[in-house]
């Protein structure tokens, strides 16, 4: 284990334009002398990676708990064992991912072969958040080595005990030519926007995203933003309503609800809403107990602005469940509003945070319309035993992920693409997708030269070559 400490008084050491261009040069170079894309490298790191979690879990995870308040126990779930399953999987598939992959060719190329190969995109930057930031400066890693790249990361300022933890531990094992950490705020993050990256992998808010966006615009480089937005959830009277308390408790209120794709609020009818309001209170008692501020297993907010912006948004003529706030430790209690419309301040912008509004609709008509009336969410959970209803939501809505019966958990499916749609966000990864992300899929044809079958379309174009081409390639015929 590195020795590692936590001063969140620490000034991370001066990084200006200069030492941006310098990094990234050296980052550049090494990737132009061809370290990075043999497979036995990528794999390499990709077990040195994982090796790193492995050996360093308490560490991590004391950093979190510095952080963010987290239990050791979801840390090692939705952090640490979440990077090593995906490193797994990776592993597991690689070779099959980048196998080349033959096509077809047309019949005016006779004798030709066609294939697809993946190959690296060059240098690319990881711009990772504070809410999960072990698993989101990571996971991301994961796929950019696997893609044969060398990485840039940047973790958040925000969280600045896992931000020092990985600045530590990366260079310890991983190749130091190839991957590199850079800590700060926003002067690094703006020296590091200024050079030309091959990608940029964004997580984070919309505001920023444009500004990344922006800056990636003037190279001309290919970006993927993992935003987020509010990610509503319906429930009918189908549903089972103690199994949807249960699951919407634990999603919503995991990492004390500063989770991207969290329920952020409940669609129902009135008489779903009774039936559900008292099985929710029952969960949040069940999971944290009477009094969630002596809970081991319930976090703290990342800071005083965001515990400030969130215990606004408590109105207490509304407060269903909870309501409780401690500005000292940045607590809030697990929380649920009644009587929400969509004009409240609440619903206006991402809760991200332990405030779960409930939202009375006349029925899934009208859920439908109130989601569509709104920007396309990052995820969209569902709690329905008809598959009519199922049916009616993978059609009629739009978002980044959809979750029948359950939250979250489509985060922890490494073969199912994650990313956003429209406002909360651009691109996707996980498994495959990540491959597909951080690899430029480039297409070769080889044709002989012997025989010339290309002399089909060399001109003049006259007798048996204009009737053949006329016989291949007439529209008519194609019909």
């Amino acid at each position: 284990m590195t020795d590692t400490t936590f001063e969140t008084d620490r000034t991370p050491t001066r990084f200006g334009p200069a030492q941006a261009a310098v990094l990234v040069a050296g980052a550049r170079g090494t990737y132009a002398r061809g370290v990075t894309k043999p497979l036995a490298w990528r794999e390499r790191q990709l077990r040195a990676l994982r090796r790193m979690l492995v050996d360093n879990g308490d560490l991590l995870c004391e950093a979190l708990a510095v952080d963010l308040g987290k239990s050791a126990t979801e840390s090692m779930i939705t952090e640490i064992g979440f990077t090593v399953n995906e490193i797994d999987h990776t592993l597991r598939h690689l070779r099959s991912w980048l196998r080349p992959e033959r096509v077809p060719v047309p019949v005016t190329l006779p004798f030709a072969k066609a294939r697809v190969i993946r190959e690296p995109l060059g240098v690319v930057l990881v711009i990772a958040p504070w809410n999960y930031p072990v698993q989101l400066a990571l996971t991301p890693l994961a796929g950019a080595l696997a893609g044969g790249n060398a990485v840039v990361v940047k973790p958040s300022e925000v969280s600045r005990a896992s931000a020092h933890a990985l600045s530590q531990l990366l260079p310890a094992y991983l190749d130091q030519d190839a991957v590199h950490v850079v800590e700060g705020g926003v002067p690094e993050t703006t020296a590091l926007l200024a050079q030309r990256f091959d990608h940029i992998f964004y997580t984070g808010n919309g505001a920023v995203g444009r500004v990344v966006l922006e800056a990636a615009a003037k190279h001309l480089t290919p970006v993927t933003l993992e935003l987020g937005g509010k990610s509503p959830t319906y429930v009918d009277d189908t549903a089972d309503l103690e199994a949807a308390a249960r699951r919407i408790v634990w999603g919503k209120f995991t990492n004390a609800g500063q989770t991207c794709v969290a329920p952020d609020y409940v669609l129902a009818t009135r008489e779903v809403i009774d039936g559900l309001l008292p099985l929710l209170t029952q969960a949040i008692g069940d999971f944290f107990g009477d009094d969630p501020a002596s809970s081991p297993d319930y976090g703290r907010i990342i800071n005083d602005r965001h515990f400030d912006r969130l215990s606004n948004l408590i109105d207490p003529a509304r407060v269903a469940s909870g309501g409780g706030c401690d500005a000292r430790n940045r607590y809030i209690e697990p929380t649920v509003l009644d009587g929400i419309t969509g004009d409240d301040l609440v619903m206006q912008d991402e809760i991200f945070g332990p405030v779960l509004p409930l939202v009375e609709v006349a029925g899934i008509d009208a859920a439908i319309d109130f989601i569509n009336e709104r920007d396309q969410p990052l995820a969209l959970y569902l709690f329905t035993d008809d598959a009519a209803t199922r049916r009616r939501f993978e059609r009629e809505t739009s978002s980044g992920g959809l979750g029948v019966n359950i939250p979250l958990a489509h985060l922890s499916v490494p073969d199912l693409p994650f990313g956003g749609v429209g406002p909360s966000g651009m691109g996707a990864y996980h498994g495959r997708a990540s491959i597909e992300t951080f690899t430029h899929a480039k297409g070769v044809l080889r044709q002989p030269t012997r025989p010339d079958s290309t002399a089909l379309v060399y001109p003049p174009f006259a007798g048996v070559k204009q009737r053949l081409v006329q016989l291949l390639l007439s529209p008519r015929r194609r019909r």
